[in-house]
């Protein structure tokens, strides 16, 4: 016997993860529908509760029976668009993810983020980790305490540091990011000024070669270069040193083997130089001080490019200020923004930057929401309105009273959102860790075996030339430029996306939205401004305009559709009667009883099916479906009354948006519950390819699987509630919002304005990011692919000499930094208008 369960989820953050749940329950053959959003599931069919958890368990995700909930009351069904009400707020801070950040210590490369990752992952309660080489941190999800989650990166022997706040993980960054830098500055200093001057003199005044006048000079400094090497490279060593007691090896594993091997072949020609033939008594002290340098050099180099990486994010953290002026009985008073509480009065004046969350209770004001929605015109704000923190007054003085305060403003969750984004991986960037969690083992067999060929192929002095290759081979194959590839793009392409008011949920997302074809839009609040108004009233049958406009409102009263809403407004200033046995009748209308008579309000459909004649509108019905507008059509006591053509229009950037989506190759579709007369009439205005109407909100996900069967990549853009399916079954889901009301519940990107033009920035940007992320990776494998070879000595019968490590070095930190430099291209890119 079917049933109806309901689930509350843990562990989803996208429409992926909620496509996947879909998928899971409905491949049971005791489910016949499943509806899941990021946060629950409606499942009917005969399967337990039971069966159902742990099929959701086995698709990596958790689930619990939810508590019963309170039905909403019944709206109006006058058949056009799905309901469109004010999407919902954003989520709670506490629902939007129950995670930790923790800052990192000593990650030189992928494989230290696969370690950490691993690390973590393994601790009982987190349903998910991600660490961002990039920025140095781990977003964790799931119940672990924060102690727990420090002991497993500690013990995976790595440091790390527990931060609750934004401000706070803020502060220690760049305190950690100015000390590595000025650690990394003295370190590479003091390397160079030991290893030029001696490279120097061995290009020019001398050979390097041990001989017994110069024996006891090169032991000095041979000692030198040992004091070099454990001051300026002491973390190189260190850190090898844990991974291998952990059984691993990272990017500073290659580093202290290259150096470490060279300075003891050097040391040991020095102090035994009778045990070497004369032309193997060569010292490399030079290339083990130069490669330190060099690397540490590029260190410095990457952290500072890293810190601009992340602008666009601390240009949102810069957007609250410290203070807030709270009215009281007593006056006003400046309080620190922490002490600000839900409930207080605050005043604004033209200049102050809105501290936080609240709505307007006297006064009016233009309030400036670029940095926060994208949108560069001045907004106009009065009475019970909404403002959000971070926002700026530019003209004019309002008190508003305080709604969401701390880490519940819009502002916070957006930056938990693009945090949270930044610290995800694509697929691509999946791939590329996989790679480097067994690149660095593989680079020193490689190396071993290099080596061995030169040793016992190689000409003379073989140990010379062996020793040569297995150092250049360890320093330039270093993966530093593989794992930076991915999250250096990752970061400034979803920083710049913020920046436009676009907020991506995860990276994955923007991968996914580079390789879209399809681009399918709900009509009513996305292609038009959701707010319908009746255009015309055309009476029939002896019946009045006042009367017919007095009768379908009071059928209308209490309802939220959008069209109920015109009719209302058209009536406004009328007394309405009361109505007694209404009915909503889904798809067709509403029926009733009013002033004595039998009333039915709706489609002709509607009428049809009651017996009711529509002859006498039919060319009315026509011409006004021809315009745009949509026909509700009132029957008074089983006799058609009147036509009332209600018409929802475009918005203003509409059309030029959608022209430009179509310069870009996009085919547009309309995905509507309009009858397919007005929705073709709407679609031709707006440069519309294809238009799928009469669909109801049930059946819009069947319609994307069916462009999906196609074989289209289908992105979905609605006002994410009745289209939450739709969104979910999309490659990617694009839920239109407007400040606080941003329907992100199933939408793989939100965009914090009600605009195509964010549409179309959000696939520009996210094209933009992924070619950036696969130039980042080209590189790095480019480099790599062809730095090894030449590193063992593949160009040797063409040029008769051996890479230098010197130069090695020089190109592994070369390598690194060019990645971050061309990712940070990424925060000048402009969309094209």
């Amino acid at each position: 016997m079917s049933h109806t369960i309901d689930l509350t989820l843990d562990g989803l953050s996208c429409g992926h993860c909620v496509k996947r749940v879909k998928e899971s329950l409905e491949q049971r053959s005791d489910v016949e529908q499943a509806d899941v959003t990021v946060t629950e599931a409606h499942i009917t069919g005969s399967a337990s509760a039971e069966q159902l958890i742990e099929t959701i368990k086995q698709a990596g995700y958790g689930a619990v029976v939810s508590h019963p909930k309170a039905k909403p009351l019944a709206e109006s069904s006058i058949p056009s668009e799905a309901l469109t009400a004010a999407p919902p707020e954003l989520p709670a801070a506490d629902d939007i993810d129950d995670s930790q950040q923790l800052l990192i210590n000593g990650m030189s490369c992928a494989s230290c983020v696969s370690r950490v990752q691993n690390a973590l992952a393994a601790v009982p309660g987190v349903s998910q980790a991600r660490v961002n080489l990039a920025e140095r941190t781990a977003l964790v999800m799931g119940s672990a305490s924060a102690a727990e989650l420090v002991q497993a990166v500690e013990k995976a022997g790595y440091g790390a540091e527990a931060i609750e706040d934004d401000q706070e993980r803020r502060e220690r960054q760049q305190q950690t990011a100015v000390a590595t830098m000025k650690r990394f500055r003295w370190q590479a200093i003091v390397a160079l000024l030991v290893g030029l001057p001696v490279m120097v003199w061995g290009m020019i005044g001398d050979n390097m070669m041990v001989t017994d006048a110069n024996q006891s000079l090169w032991l000095g400094i041979g000692l030198l270069t040992l004091a070099v090497m454990v001051f300026a490279g002491g973390h190189f060593y260190t850190s090898a040193w844990k991974s291998l007691r952990n059984g691993a090896a990272t990017m500073d594993t290659l580093v202290a083997l290259g150096t470490g091997v060279a300075w003891l072949y050097s040391m040991s020609v020095n102090v035994w130089p009778q045990w070497f033939p004369m032309e193997a008594r060569h010292l490399y002290y030079e290339a083990s001080a130069m490669i330190i340098g060099l690397i540490n050099l590029g260190h410095m180099l990457e952290a500072r490019a890293r810190q601009r990486s992340s602008k666009a994010l601390e240009k949102l953290l810069d957007l609250t200020p410290p203070t807030a002026r709270v009215v009281t009985e007593e006056g006003e008073i400046t309080v620190p923004l922490a002490d600000v509480q839900p409930g207080m009065t605050l005043r604004l004046t033209t200049g102050d930057r809105v501290p936080v969350d609240g709505e307007i209770t006297q006064g009016e004001a233009w309030f400036d929401e670029a940095m926060l929605t994208g949108e560069p015109v001045p907004q106009q704000k009065g009475d019970s309105e909404s403002i959000h923190a971070g926002t700026v007054v530019q003209d004019g003085s309002v008190l508003f009273r305080a709604s969401r305060t701390g880490s519940h403003t819009t502002l916070s969750r957006i930056i938990r959102m693009v945090r949270q984004a930044q610290s995800s991986k694509p697929e691509i960037g999946q791939l590329a860790d996989r790679i480097s969690a067994v690149f660095v083992p593989t680079v020193v067999v490689i190396a071993l075996v290099s080596a061995a060929i030169w040793y016992f192929f190689g000409p003379a002095p073989q140990i010379v030339y062996t020793l040569v290759i297995a150092t250049t081979v360890l320093i330039i194959a270093c993966p530093c430029a593989l794992g930076l590839a991915t999250p250096m793009s990752i970061i400034a392409g979803v920083g710049r996306a913020a920046e436009y008011g676009v907020l991506v949920r995860d990276a994955d997302a923007l991968q996914r939205a580079s390789q879209l074809d399809t681009l399918v839009f709900d009509k009513t609040g996305t292609l038009t401004e959701g707010k319908p108004q009746v255009v015309a009233v055309v009476t029939v049958n002896g019946a009045e305009d006042a009367q017919a406009l007095r009768l379908a409102a009071a059928l209308e009263q209490g309802s939220s559709h959008p069209l109920a809403h015109a009719i209302l407004e058209k009536a406004a200033g009328q007394t309405l009667p009361q109505v007694s046995d209404f009915r909503t009748l889904r798809g067709l209308g509403v029926s009733g009883s009013a002033e004595g008579r039998a009333l039915l309000l709706g489609n002709q459909a509607l009428l049809n099916e009651h017996n009711v004649d529509t002859a006498s509108l039919a060319d009315e019905i026509q011409a006004q479906a021809a315009r745009g507008a949509t026909p509700v059509l009132l029957a008074i006591d089983g006799v058609v009354a009147a036509l009332l053509a209600v018409r929802d229009p475009l918005r203003e950037d509409s059309v030029s948006a959608l022209a430009r989506l179509h310069r870009e190759g996009y085919r547009l579709v309309m995905l509507t519950g309009d009858n397919p007369i007005t929705a073709n009439a709407i679609a031709k205005e707006a440069g519309i390819d294809e238009v799928i109407a009469g669909v109801l909100p049930d059946g819009k996900a069947e319609a994307i699987k069916k462009l999906q069967a196609e074989g289209r990549q289908v992105a979905m853009v609605g006002d994410g509630i009745n289209d939450a399916p739709a969104l979910a079954q999309a490659e990617v889901g694009i839920a239109m919002g407007g400040g606080s009301d941003v329907a992100i519940e199933t939408a793989a990107i939100t965009l914090m304005r009600h605009s195509l033009v964010g549409v179309a920035d959000a696939l520009a940007i996210s094209r933009a990011t992924l070619r950036n992320m696969k130039q980042n990776l080209l590189g790095a494998f480019i480099y790599n692919s062809l730095g090894i070879p030449i590193a063992a000595g593949i160009l040797w019968p063409l040029t008769g000499t051996l890479l230098n490590p010197v130069v090695a070095g020089a190109a592994m930190a070369l390598s690194s930094i060019t990645v971050v430099s061309n990712a940070n291209r990424l925060l000048r890119f402009k969309p094209k208008a």
